[in-house]
């Protein structure tokens, strides 16, 4: 195993650990104290146990263990290696928070549990899938869906999660009903913010007639690689050639100076993109030796 490897194993490891430890205290701290509303297997446990007061971390427990046999025989043993962990941790954690932390409640007001549970859901979440894995128990079912009848994962979550705050309708009102959909709205949201942290980058196209100048000082001066595009102009039908770069977002300020200056006529086009794999990003930079003229 390569330095490199070993390095993301254990950044794995620790995301995943710290994912479902952050997950199970924010559930203890800010979701149970003020009787949120919540989805997924926790929404669950509320209601079995607002209906025969089994505790919520052993039913969860179990039902996790439930919902990992059920990924075992539809979705393969590769599937449930990568969720055991988190189905089993949690629960076990969330127990143990309940012993250490018996009766903790940092704020009383609603919108601030909301706002701070689905941020802190969202984040944990985030850590467990950017750990590689999965949080099993309701993450479970909607993937067999998939597989085995093509419906789209994201239509049967959130079939399931609104059919799991539903029942919980039993015993709270409509307004906490808003309250657990704007708690969705919150986790949808720190959950993508959390999968898109530190990926995203700006990929930027320059048209110009001094594509060379501007090609050897992105290359010498911001130490980025860039690609040749052929191009023909639609009105006159000159030949041309664009510059392609993707940058870190930090870099385009300074790669917007140099084309300006050197060309101040330069056509740039610049857009964000979410994720980049290859030397410079998800790998190191390689330097190969420059080919003679």
């Amino acid at each position: 195993m390569s330095l490199e490897e070993k390095r993301n194993h254990w950044l794995s490891l620790v995301l995943l650990v710290g994912g479902n430890l952050f997950y199970a205290l924010t559930v203890k701290l800010f979701l149970l104290p003020a009787e949120l509303i919540s989805c997924g297997t926790t929404g669950i446990a509320l209601t079995v146990n607002s209906l025969t007061g089994i505790p919520i971390s052993r039913f969860i427990f179990f039902f996790n263990l439930a919902m990992l046999a059920l990924g075992w025989c539809f979705l393969g043993r590769g599937f449930a290696l990568t969720t055991v962990f988190s189905s089993l941790f949690y629960p076990i954690a969330l127990e143990a928070l309940d012993f250490f932390l018996p009766d903790v409640q940092i704020t009383r007001e609603p919108l601030l549990n909301v706002l701070f549970a689905g941020l802190g859901l969202g984040i944990s979440l985030g850590a467990v899938m950017r750990g590689g894995a999965s949080t099993g128990g309701m993450d479970i079912p909607p993937l067999i869906l998939k597989r085995f009848f093509r419906i789209p994962v994201s239509v049967s979550l959130w079939t399931f999660d609104f059919c799991i705050m539903l029942s919980q309708m039993l015993f709270h009102t409509l307004e906490d009903l808003l309250y657990g959909i704007l708690l969705l709205m919150v986790i949808s949201f720190a959950l993508n913010r959390v999968l898109l942290l530190g990926t995203s980058r700006t990929e930027v196209k320059i048209v110009s007639a001094k594509t060379d100048a501007i090609r050897n000082a992105i290359l010498s001066r911001v130490d980025r690689g860039v690609t040749l595009l052929h191009g023909e102009g639609g009105y006159l039908h000159n030949q041309t050639e664009i510059i392609l770069s993707v940058v870190s977002n930090h870099e385009m300020p300074k790669i917007e100076r140099l084309a300006r200056d050197i060309d101040p006529d330069c056509f740039m086009i610049v857009s964000r993109v979410t994720e980049v794999w290859g030397k410079g990003f998800s790998r190191g930079k390689h330097y190969e030796e420059h080919p003679k003229s």
